[in-house]
Order: structure tokens, then C-alpha cells, then sequence
């Protein structure tokens, strides 16, 4: 193998810039379809993950630094299309993922609401009315159960998702050139 020497370049607060073998390196190795639809290496996701967390996220430009005997053009444009594609798709999937976590926790919040509400209604128009009273032992626990589990999900759960939304929304901005070494 070719000892990497150092590249003479300044790389803008934007730009990642990464070693390669060879353009299977950004590939799963398990994956044997063409780039154009070739899964990408975890290895790859969880170095870019690393190297853009201080980027801002306006346009990250990825450098891939390939040996020179190595490149090949046609390959080059398919591969920075399928790291589009790729991105943007996550990107999307997240997104929704995202929007529906908070949009459950809205419904299951409002519901806790309406659910305490009525119970309050109930207990307080019972005069001893056995059916009204029952109502409520129900809608009680029922109500605390949404209100609680609503705020959990708007909170929380989606604070999960948001590293990974993010990570997607940089790179689905991603310009991706190809550098000799």
C-alpha cells in the first residue's frame, strides 16, 4: 500500500476531508451492487458523523482524497450521486419520523387534557351517581397517563431523533469533490 503523504492545502471550516484506498471504502463490504445502489459503510456514516459535528450547517463540502492511478470520472459522478441520494432520503425519513413523534405527543397531550377535564366535570356533577363516578375512576388515570406520556414523546423522544436529523439535514447539502493524492 502507498504511504499517504501529507496534502499542502488549507481546508475551509466547510470542507471534510478523508483518505481513501480506493471508492470502496465508502461501500459496505457485504453490499456487492454497483455504487449507483450500494449501501454505504458504517465505517464511512460514523467518520463523517464525526468530522462534521463542528461544521456549520450551511453547504459541508466532503473532499475524497482517491490515489491518482485510481480515479475513474465515471465512477466519481455516480458516487457522489448515490451520497446525495443517500443523504437526502435519510433526510426525509427522519424528518417524518420526527414530525410524527411530536405530532402523537400533541394528540396524546390534548386527549390527557380533555380526559382530566371530563373527569372533573364528572366528579364534581356526580350527586352520588354510580355511573359518573365510574366514568371518572377511569378517565382519571387514563387522562395523567396521555398528559404525562404526550410531553414524553414531544420532550424526549424526539430529542433523540434530533442528533441524527441533523447529521442528515448537513449532508443532504453535501457537495462532494474528488481529490488525487
Amino acid at each position: 500500500m502507498k504511504k499517504r503523504g501529507y496534502i499542502e492545502k488549507d481546508f475551509s471550516s466547510s470542507e471534510i476531508p478523508l483518505w481513501l484506498d480506493d471508492y470502496n471504502d465508502l461501500f459496505s463490504d457485504f453490499d456487492p451492487r454497483h455504487y449507483s445502489h450500494r449501501a454505504l459503510s458504517q465505517d464511512f456514516l460514523e467518520e463523517l458523523k464525526r468530522a462534521s459535528r463542528d461544521k456549520k450547517p450551511r453547504r459541508i463540502q466532503l473532499e475524497l482524497l482517491v490515489p491518482k492511478e485510481k480515479r475513474n470520472l465515471k465512477e466519481e459522478f455516480v458516487i457522489s450521486k448515490r451520497l446525495k441520494e443517500h443523504f437526502m432520503k435519510h433526510f426525509l425519513t427522519l424528518k417524518k419520523e420526527y414530525q410524527k413523534t411530536l405530532k402523537e405527543g400533541v394528540i396524546f397531550l390534548v386527549f390527557g387534557i380533555a380526559f382530566m377535564i371530563l373527569t372533573t366535570y364528572f366528579l364534581i356533577n356526580r350527586k352520588d351517581n354510580y355511573f359518573l363516578t365510574l366514568i371518572s375512576v377511569f378517565l382519571e388515570p387514563g387522562g395523567w397517563f396521555l398528559f404525562w406520556e404526550g410531553l414524553y414523546l414531544m420532550i424526549f423522544e424526539s430529542r433523540k431523533k434530533h442528533p441524527d436529523l441533523k447529521f442528515y439535514k448537513k449532508m443532504s447539502r453535501l457537495k462532494t469533490e474528488f481529490r488525487s493524492y
